[in-house]
This record gives structure tokens, C-alpha cells and sequence, in this order.
């Protein structure tokens, strides 16, 4: 009953707990003035998509039906502005025809300035209202952006006028044409960086620590190389689809500079970027780089880059000469939209000035806090707690001997249950201290740990309140130990499950979910032999000649034959749970 119990708890709880993801929603409120899509490309210069009104003229307080229409697109965000300038804010306010396809947004504090889409389906007519305001210029015009795909898109494509009744005729005013803004060229390398020039030359970090680029295609590499008043930056990796670097205040992502090399078919793109909080980075102009150069060869991209020290009128961009810490990152892209990275970012131990003097530095994807917090977890309810369990519910003939005072069976479970409460409340802390409070980004773990924390501190207490052997409500007793002792070990499994996959300590590859069914099924199928041989020896005694002498001789030698063999499954068990115990810490230590 209680192996069944634990199993079929165990396997149920961690398939019943899944995460969500989340889809486009067209909330581009921030992209109201200059109506461009944050992803980093060049808008498409001729529109295929275009604006019609139902009439060409209004009064204030009209309502104008307006219909977009084209190929197939995804995503729009449709204002309008007086059609003497452009540049300004939206004029009047919008009303849905149909809010499955359209939304309104607030711009300039306003709601209903501008509308989008709700979703990334494709659509290739949308209509809604326009209304109006009483303080309305003489002339308007709509402006749209639409987006086909994430790297495919137009922006602010001009709509027709609507006047005034009493208006004078609209003339579109002399264009001045702007010089295109030119982006920096791009070259190819011809080679792989070297890091023969760490610490001499160069300010280089790397995962793994010391690897060579040159000669190690899973080496992640990262220089920075004073020039006078600029840096020549290199990074390379192992990438499909992107590698990031940025240089941040503290360890947390958020208010940060950071730079992007990203895969796109056969080309690599340099963008710089800002990350606020832990959003989508927010690609910046290009204008601030310099001397760009990629090169993918062998499953690795390397790209490079000058930038200056210092660039006092360049938005979100860090002053280099300053002691950051350094994020290094990679992950998966698609036409050129990046995802999230799939595991932690190596963070360097400490801040540093890439233009001081040269080194070589190495980091880590998950701090010291959270590897003590996954060790301590793991030998708490892998090791401790699991023999402990075993020790008190078949060990009780084996080790019944006084040890000092109490049976040496009741001496080790308390001993191991102790260590297990111990561990579990120094492993709770660590997260805190590390987060500085609670974590909202870590789903289900933090919540079952609560719960497993809670169980592991009542478990002694209700230890302390047992009552004796014989008493009435010893038998309540049992089972109200038993469950809080099951519940505990099967929701920590849980949160185990869960909190390998977490970014903080996201061990690497399957192999980890495999190992720990693996240690699950140890412990269960040790159980299980276990409780066989138990029945198997109590049947062997019952059947027994009826003879006094011939069953208490009879039942010393199979008692005798099951002490031997519960022996021999105790130490292989204990051996393959320090198994999966080094397996696990040694994943700890290596990130």
C-alpha cells in the first residue's frame, strides 16, 4: 500500500503540473509615435496594403468608417494624425466594428487613439470607426503600419485626407528628402578568433573556462580589445539561431546594454539592444557600431564589432570604461525573431572593466546560492529521508539491539529524519537571500517547496507527541505520520522534477528527467522487493511443522536467512542512491 501509494502520487502529481505560453496580443502601446515594430529589421519601402474612408469630408463629431485591406497580414496599428503634421499625436478616437480581429489602444494617456490587432492570425480586411473631436484639425490623414511577418513589414503607410466642409483645398507640401540613413557595412571573417591574446591583449570571458575557439567548436567566446577610444568586441559559439552578450549593474536581467548576433538563414545580423525587466530585448539603432563582421562555419557563428568607449548621445548605451557584469547567452531564432534562451545566461562571478587591464574570466549559469539550494535538496529527499524510511519500516528485527538507550533502528531513522529537516530549512532560506524575497517567475517549484518545508518541520514535531507503544492513539498516530511523511517525499519529488528545469538551475539535457525517474524507480522497486520478502518469510513461518521446538528452530534460521538478505539489498540500495546523489551533484558543480 505504501509503495503504491508513492508511485502512483509521485508520477500523477508531476504530470498534473504544466506551464503556459503566451501568443501576440497586439498591445503596442508603446509604439504609438513612431509606429515602428520593435524587431530589429529594415522596413519594406513600396506598401501593397492600403486605406479607404466611406466619405472625404467631415464635421466634428462625425463617425468615419475606415477599412484597411491588402494580402495577407498579421499584425497593424492604424491612427490618425493632422495632415499638416504628420509627426504630431493622434487625432480623435476609434470604435471597434469587430473586437475579435481589432483592439483599441491608449496613446498619449488617451484610450482609443490608435487601433491593432488582437491576435497574429492572418487577416486581410479590417474596418472600424473613426470619430471625430471637436477640436479636430481642418485636414486629417490615417497612417498604418502593417506587418506581414516578423522581419517583413511597412511602416506609417500613408492613408487618404479628409477635410473640412469649409476648408481650404489640402496641398501636400514640398517634400525635403531625407538622405536614407546608411547602415554600417558588413564584412566576413576569414577566420576563427584566437584566444591566444587572453589576458596580454585582450579582456576575454569563456565557457568552459580557458577553452580555445580556434580549436573547440563548443567553446563559447567572448573579447573585448582596447583600441585607443573604441573596442573591438568578438563572440562566438555554437549557435542555430543567436548569441547575446550585455553588461549589466547587477545580476539580474532588466535596465541593461546588451548586443545580439543573429542567425537569419545564411546571414548573421549585429544588432544592439536594451533589455527592460525580463521582457523581449528592444533592438536599437545600429548607427553606433562600427566595422561589422560575421562568419558561420561548422555549426558556429562568430561575429564582430567596434563600438566606443563612451557615446554621450546614444540612448541606452553603457559607458565602457565602468565595472559591469557580464552576461554571455544563447538560444533559438526563427526569420529572425529571437526566443527566449534556454538556459541561464553565464553570468561572471564579478564586475569588471573590459577596457582595465587585460584577463581572462570565467562565470557560471547558475550562482552559488541556487547550486547550494539543489544540493541540499537533492541529498535531503534523495539520500537521507529515503533510508531513513526504509530503515524504520524493515530494519526493525535487524538493528533492534539498545544503542544508547533506543533501538538502533529508531537511533538512524531519527538521526537521517533530523538531517533530512535540517537540510530542508537551510535549502529553503537560500532562495530568498538570492531573489531578495519571492520569486513570481519560478511556476510551481517555489509553492511546493513551501508546502515540503512545512511537512519536514511538522514531521518532528508530531514525532515529539508520540504516544506509547501500547496507548489507544498509537495507531492514529502511525498513519497520521505515515501520510505527512508520504505527502512529503512525494510532493518533493514534485517540486525536484520542476526545479531542474528552472533556468536558475537548469541542468543540461534530458538525461537529467531520466535519472531522476530512474532514482524513482530505485527506491519504489527496492521497496517493493522488500515488502516480497517480508511476506514471503511470514508465510514460510505460518506453514511450519506444528512441532513448538521444530517451529521456533524453523523460524530462528529464516529469520536468520532474512536478516542476511535485507542486509545485502540495504547496501546495494545505499550504493546506488549515492549513485544517483554524485550524478545529480556533479551536474550542480559543473554549471
Amino acid at each position: 500500500m505504501a509503495v503504491l501509494g508513492f508511485t502512483l502520487g509521485t508520477f500523477v502529481f508531476v504530470l498534473l503540473i504544466s506551464s503556459v505560453a503566451n501568443y501576440p496580443t497586439g498591445k503596442v502601446g508603446r509604439s504609438c509615435h513612431g509606429m515602428v515594430p520593435e524587431h530589429g529589421h529594415t522596413a519594406r519601402p513600396d506598401p501593397i496594403h492600403n486605406i479607404s474612408v466611406s466619405q472625404v469630408t467631415f464635421r466634428p463629431g462625425d463617425q468615419i468608417e475606415v477599412t484597411l485591406s491588402g494580402q495577407p497580414f498579421r499584425g497593424f496599428l492604424l491612427e490618425a494624425r493632422a495632415a499638416e503634421d504628420l509627426s504630431g499625436p493622434p487625432i480623435g478616437s476609434f470604435t471597434l466594428i469587430d473586437s475579435q480581429v481589432s483592439q483599441l489602444l491608449t496613446c498619449e494617456d488617451v484610450q482609443g487613439y490608435a487601433v491593432s490587432h488582437t491576435s497574429s492570425s492572418k487577416k486581410t480586411k479590417i474596418k472600424v470607426y473613426w470619430n471625430a473631436p471637436s477640436n479636430a484639425p481642418n485636414h486629417v490623414k490615417f497612417l498604418v503600419t502593417v506587418v506581414e511577418k516578423y522581419k517583413i513589414y511597412w511602416v506609417k503607410i500613408p492613408g487618404p485626407v479628409i477635410s473640412q466642409p469649409n476648408a481650404l483645398p489640402f496641398t501636400t507640401p514640398e517634400a525635403t528628402v531625407a538622405p536614407l540613413s546608411t547602415l554600417p557595412p558588413v564584412s566576413h571573417l576569414t577566420k576563427s578568433f584566437s584566444a591566444s591574446d587572453c589576458g596580454n591583449k585582450k579582456f576575454c570571458v569563456r565557457s568552459p573556462v580557458n577553452c580555445d575557439p580556434e580549436k573547440e567548436h563548443a567553446c563559447f567566446f567572448l573579447s573585448f580589445t582596447r583600441d585607443d577610444q573604441s573596442v573591438v568586441v568578438e563572440m562566438s559559439g555554437p549557435s542555430k539561431g543567436y548569441l547575446s552578450f550585455a553588461l549589466s549593474h547587477d545580476r539580474w536581467m532588466g535596465d541593461d546594454d546588451a548586443y545580439l548576433c543573429i542567425r537569419e538563414d545564411q546571414t548573421v545580423h549585429i544588432q544592439p539592444s536594451h533589455v527592460m525587466g525580463r521582457s523581449h530585448p528592444v533592438m536599437d539603432s545600429r548607427d553606433t557600431l562600427e566595422d561589422l563582421a560575421w562568419r558561420l562555419a561548422d555549426g558556429v557563428m562568430q561575429c564582430s564589432f567596434r563600438r566606443n568607449i563612451t557615446l554621450p548621445g546614444a540612448k541606452n548605451r553603457f559607458d565602457l570604461n565602468t565595472s559591469y557584469y557580464i552576461f554571455l547567452a544563447d538560444g533559438a531564432a526563427d526569420n529572425g525573431r529571437i526566443y527566449k534562451h534556454s538556459q541561464q545566461p553565464l553570468i561572471t562571478y564579478e564586475k569588471h572593466n573590459v577596457t582595465d587591464d587585460p584577463k581572462s574570466v570565467g562565470g557560471s549559469h547558475s550562482l552559488f546560492l541556487l547550486k547550494a539550494h539543489g544540493a541540499l535538496m537533492f541529498v535531503a529527499w534523495m539520500t537521507t529521508v529515503s533510508i531513513g524510511v526504509l530503515t524504520a519500516r524493515f530494519f526493525k528485527s535487524v538493528w533492534s539491539k539498545a544503542f544508547f538507550g533506543q533501538a538502533a533502528w529508531f537511533q538512524v531513522h531519527r538521526a537521517l529524519m533530523f538531517t533530512t529537516t535540517t537540510l530542508t530549512c537551510i535549502a529553503f532560506v537560500l532562495p530568498f537571500v538570492y531573489r531578495g524575497g519571492w520569486s513570481s517567475y519560478a511556476g510551481y517549484h517555489p509553492y511546493l517547496g513551501c508546502i515540503v518545508t512545512i511537512l519536514a518541520v511538522l514531521q518532528p514535531l508530531l514525532a515529539a507527541f508520540r504516544p506509547p507503544l501500547h496507548d489507544p492513539r498509537r495507531q492514529m498516530f502511525n498513519w497520521t505520520h505515515w501520510s505527512v511523511g508520504t505527502a512529503a517525499r512525494i510532493i518533493a519529488v514534485a517540486a525536484m522534477f520542476l526545479g531542474m528545469d528552472l533556468p536558475g538551475l537548469d541542468l543540461p539535457g534530458p538525461w537529467k528527467t531520466y535519472a531522476m525517474i530512474g532514482f524513482v524507480a530505485w527506491h519504489v522497486g527496492t521497496e517493493i522487493v522488500l515488502e516480497m520478502h517480508a511476506y514471503r518469510l511470514s508465510r514460510k513461518v505460518e506453514i511450519l511443522d506444528d512441532a513448538r521446538i521444530q517451529i521456533l528452530q524453523s523460524f530462528t534460521v529464516a529469520e536468520a536467512e532474512g536478516h542476511a538478505f535485507k542486509k545485502v539489498v540495504f547496501a546495494v540500495y545505499v550504493c546506488g542512491n549515492v549513485t544517483f546523489l554524485i550524478i545529480f551533484l556533479s551536474a550542480i558543480n559543473r554549471l
